[in-house]
């Protein structure tokens, strides 16, 4: 079954945005079963919900951000059933799913939710969460820094819908803070140190 909910969004997710696309769903299914293996998750409830989650993305600055997960767990939920998925199992899936977003501040109740918020939330540190956040701040036309004050030393209220470079102090940097599971833990602070690098060699280069 996962084998093909796989072959099913890999197709409907062509030409999506590199922040959201099938590799990024792959990146957070391969997070997600590293941590859930490692914490004892019921992986009939992780896996399926980590290659779900992301179905729906609506646009960051649309106002329909936080409803994005919803709409994944709704058509998630239709696939399921289709599949003949339990019924027990689709409920805990959709939970992880309409919990996992970062716009909506929820903290999940059950551990394959907080695994999934975990998953998702590691692809956004690191490597991949620096290519990530430019190709957005990019897709939107935002430039990288404040000539004046990129780093907001001297007072500047950061703006990370304007500089994307703010969106590490507003965001990101902070999310190591969030994680559920001593396995992320230990990611997140690895990645988070490599994006401290980053801007360190950043302010050289300004």
């Amino acid at each position: 079954m996962l084998d093909r909910i796989k072959r099913r969004i890999k197709k409907i997710l062509e030409g999506r945005d590199p922040a959201h696309d099938f590799q990024h769903i792959m990146r957070v299914y391969k997070n997600a079963e590293l941590i859930g293996r490692s914490e004892g998750a019921d992986m009939e409830v992780l896996l399926p919900a980590a290659l779900l989650h992301d179905l729906v993305v609506y646009p960051k600055g649309s106002g329909k951000t936080s409803k994005s997960a919803d709409a994944s767990a709704d058509i998630a939920e239709k696939w399921l059933c289709s599949y003949g998925y339990p019924q027990d199992k689709i409920e805990r899936i959709c939970y992880c799913i309409r919990t996992h977003s970062y716009s909506k501040r929820l903290v999940p109740s059950t551990l394959e939710g907080k695994i999934l918020q975990d998953a998702d939330r590691l692809d956004a540190l690191g490597a991949i969460g620096i290519a990530r956040t430019f190709s957005v701040g990019g897709s939107e036309s935002r430039a990288f820094y404040n000539p004046d004050d990129p780093f907001s030393e001297y007072c500047r209220e950061l703006n990370d819908r304007e500089w994307t470079i703010d969106h590490f102090q507003t965001k990101l940097l902070n999310l190591k803070k969030s994680m559920h599971t001593n396995s992320a833990r230990e990611i997140a602070q690895e990645r988070a140190t490599f994006m401290e690098l980053f801007i360190t060699q950043m302010r050289k280069e300004i």
